[in-house]
């Protein structure tokens, strides 16, 4: 079994106007800002739906059913983030809501340090922006994800850093 330095879940939450939320990380330690989907990492003993569910409540205050998240793809590679070297795997889940007005007070003390905002993405905004998205990727699976052709096996999108 391969050991991670971090293993985190993620969500791709799209709205019932195909939007898509991404949070905004604040710089540190020298790196940019860049924009991420929620999530974060797994606890021991957790299963992957599970964590993505706690993050996104956590990050976003959405209560989402871990059954009702769909796994649709990973990225890893290894990584130096100051608090955590070696190799990484994220997982993606799609969740689709009608809508959502995004609370954060749920974030742990680590989260709020890191954020610096969100924002509701469409899909032609981000396969435009010129700022920093990740995973790699992200744009071109969000406009499958919004024709409503989900992956039979989880892809796997390009290593970030």
């Amino acid at each position: 079994m391969t050991k991670f330095a971090r293993r985190s879940a993620r969500v791709i939450l799209l709205d019932a106007s195909d939007r898509l939320l991404l949070v905004r990380s604040a710089t540190t330690q020298g790196q940019p800002d860049a924009w991420f989907t929620p999530g974060g990492g797994v606890e021991d003993g957790e299963d992957l739906a599970s964590a993505a569910a706690r993050e996104l409540q956590e990050e976003t205050g959405l209560a989402a059913n871990p059954q009702d998240l769909h796994l649709v793809a990973f990225t890893s590679g290894t990584a130096d983030l100051g608090w955590a070297s070696g190799l990484f795997r994220d997982d993606f889940f799609v969740c689709r809501v009608v809508s959502h007005e995004v609370d954060t007070a749920g974030m742990t003390e680590f989260e709020r340090r890191q954020n610096a905002g969100h924002h509701w993405w469409t899909q032609s905004e981000l396969a435009a922006t010129q700022e920093t998205v990740y995973p790699n990727g992200l744009a071109d699976l969000v406009a499958d994800l919004i024709t409503g052709r989900l992956p039979e096996v989880p892809i796997a999108l390009p290593w970030h850093h």
